[in-house]
């Protein structure tokens, strides 16, 4: 017998949630037949698999010790760099500029390099993440950024600050304004464009068309030129619908692609910029809730803003 106490950044998942990511090898038939024979208790008593968890609360668990996986002496975020630009933190959140070249989550290349991984190790230096004393929760990020594309990305120290952030986003309560250089000068100075984009998986790229078609999605983006020199364009979006690519691609579309992008850009205009990424920042970012934010209400009409862009300054000058 094993009794795990539920802590603060566990409370408020359902049991089984919280038991599929704790025990991560117990297969789900065998955890259902555990709580459905009450090998498994809440507070000394039989619970459901849709038990909501409160902090607290006591686990009594009669299940095989091999499902309790031994702590890693060594975790893999320890070997990420701690090279973080902190844009703003609190015991809540944490805002960084990641650069571009910098992944935003691990994968099979880059396992132990991303944002993710820098955050996790920073804040465990600080003491304020201890893989140790959590159960089911780590610091995890809000929103991403494609690896070439430099800006703010948000990150959530605690289980109720995740929560609470991935609905507004979802909800579109907090407001992302990127800048960019396009080529080209633009006819309209400020439009809101609607087109569809479909995915291509294998190609890692999207296209974009004008009418509606299977497997297309709806995206709108909002421009306005903010300024123009030498037939390149400083362009201001605000991303309506965040789906892959979008700016990138939506740009191409109406012909005016960004400076830099080796994908959806034009190589005349890249060779001579000699810019190794596009030239493509997510610089400005708005908390505007419309409902209940909970403990993050303090955060409301608060926005943050990366000064130090890489392009900005090479196209003042021009």
């Amino acid at each position: 017998m094993r009794t795990i106490e539920i802590g603060k950044n566990d409370a408020g998942q359902r049991l089984d949630k919280f038991l599929t990511k704790r025990f991560k090898t117990m297969p789900k038939a065998l955890m259902y037949k555990y709580i459905r024979t009450k090998y498994i208790k809440l507070n000394g008593k039989r619970c459901e698999i849709s038990s909501r968890l409160n902090e607290g609360d006591i686990l009594t668990l009669y299940i095989k010790d091999e499902f309790f996986e031994p702590q890693k002496a060594e975790y893999d975020f320890m070997k990420a760099p701690l090279k973080l630009d902190v844009v703003y933190e609190d015991e809540n959140i944490l805002l960084i500029d990641k650069k571009p070249g910098l992944i935003v989550h691990p994968d099979e290349n880059y396992h132990f390099d991303s944002a993710l991984a820098r955050i996790q190790h920073y804040l465990y230096e600080k003491g304020e993440y201890n893989p140790e004393l959590e159960n089911s929760f780590a610091p995890a990020l809000v929103n991403r950024i494609d690896r070439n594309t430099g800006g703010i990305v948000i990150a959530a120290k605690t289980a109720e600050a995740l929560r609470i952030l991935n609905q507004k986003m979802k909800d579109r309560e907090l407001i992302k304004l990127y800048l960019c250089i396009a080529v080209g000068n633009f006819e309209k100075k400020a439009d809101t464009m609607t087109a569809y984009l479909e995915k291509n998986e294998k190609q890692n790229r999207v296209y974009i068309s004008n009418k509606p078609r299977d497997g297309a999605k709806t995206i709108k983006t909002k421009y306005r030129v903010l300024s123009e020199r030498n037939g390149l364009s400083l362009v201001e979006v605000d991303l309506l619908t965040g789906r892959t690519h979008q700016i990138r691609a939506h740009m191409a579309y109406i012909g005016h692609p960004l400076l830099g992008d080796s994908k959806y850009g034009k190589n005349e205009y890249n060779r001579k910029s000699g810019y190794k990424y596009q030239a493509l920042y997510s610089y400005k970012l708005v908390f505007k809730f419309t409902t209940d934010a909970g403990c993050l209400e303090y955060l409301n009409g608060k926005s943050f803003e990366v000064k130090n862009i890489w392009f900005l300054n090479e196209f003042n000058e021009l």
